[in-house]
């Protein structure tokens, strides 16, 4: 098939282009960075530069591409680091679920494009009723702290947007928390937080986080281009949901950093924010089963644990061959 990818060198896209191509797809990969263009090329894709917000661009890049399936990975994560102020830090990526999706969903339908696959998140969105371990079925936060309500909205308009579409058909992945070699929870400034103890376990820790290593998150892509359920949102993370009492010291040990500092959650109210109390204590963990028995996906990296260890180590590498 030919694959339209929006958002080809993000976190996603980077491992998801070489996948999509090795599976024996052509890709047409788009970026709004002209200097990205070489990594595109040396993946084997068709780049061209097009901006996700640029209604003109982007249906003119996508009607020429001509594809069977459009992907949706358009997301400005790299710009969101001041979790304190939370809908602020990701105003761009909400306008990239919100007018971007309708931006590029109209040029898939306009090229005819048969399927349309965008980029959700799971991380913190359910609702923090009810047990500990969320499926595609139950229902999200209804009652989100002040500082994640625009977000939120966000992630509900793209779902309900891309799940209404049947032409092209849509469907929806929902990622958990990102991490790979000096990316998401493994990036350049989120370990030197860690090494300089800014970020501490806050109250209980009681909170469940799911992640999913980007590797993974690409492999659950490509199935879902092959195997996914029209209408359908999918999970992508991996099988063990962690608790952030566990994980957050796990991953200073592993980054042979000082073990986090504990807070009580009045403070870190104080300090963080109501939004990053939750975070912290009371999100709930998602299921994959419905990954798995759909779309025929297992992820490589099953435990945050085990991966955690590899993708420091490729950070560790990367940063010395440099």
């Amino acid at each position: 098939m030919r694959i339209f990818v929006a958002g080809a060198t993000g976190a996603v896209g980077r491992q998801l282009v070489p996948l999509l191509l090795a599976s024996g797809h052509s890709v047409v990969a788009s970026t709004r960075s002209a200097a990205k263009t070489g990594m595109l090329e040396n993946f084997g894709a068709e780049p061209v530069i097009a901006d996700g917000l640029d209604a003109a661009d982007m249906r003119a890049a996508v009607i020429a591409a001509r594809p069977d399936v459009v992907i949706h990975q358009m997301t400005d994560l790299a710009a969101a680091t001041d979790l304190r102020h939370f809908d602020r830090a990701f105003a761009r990526t909400n306008e990239l679920r919100t007018r971007g999706t309708d931006i590029l969903l109209a040029a898939a339908r306009e090229a005819g494009a048969k399927r349309f696959i965008a980029q959700s998140f799971c991380g913190w969105t359910f609702s923090r009723d009810g047990g500990a371990i969320k499926t595609e079925a139950d229902e999200l936060e209804p009652n989100p702290p002040e500082e994640l309500r625009r977000t939120l909205e966000a992630i509900r308009y793209l779902e309900r947007t891309v799940t209404a579409s049947s032409a092209p058909e849509g469907i929806v992945l929902r990622y958990g928390f990102f991490y790979g070699p000096e990316t998401g929870t493994l990036s350049p400034a989120m370990q030197d937080q860690l090494r300089r103890r800014r970020v501490p376990v806050i109250g209980d820790g009681g909170g469940h986080w799911s992640f999913i290593h980007t590797e993974d998150a690409a492999s659950a892509t490509v199935a879902a281009v092959e195997r996914g359920r029209a209408g359908n949102i999918y999970n992508i993370v991996d099988d063990h949901p962690a608790l952030v009492r566990d994980w957050l010291p796990a991953l200073a040990e592993f980054l042979d950093a000082k073990p986090p500092l504990h807070v009580p959650a009045w403070l870190g109210r104080l300090l963080a924010g109501e939004h990053m109390v939750a975070m912290m204590t009371e999100v709930r963990g998602a299921s994959n089963a419905k990954a798995k028995r759909e779309l025929g996906w297992l992820p490589a990296h099953p435990s945050w644990r085990d991966g955690f260890v590899d993708a420091a180590r490729h950070s560790v590498g990367h940063r010395t061959a440099a």
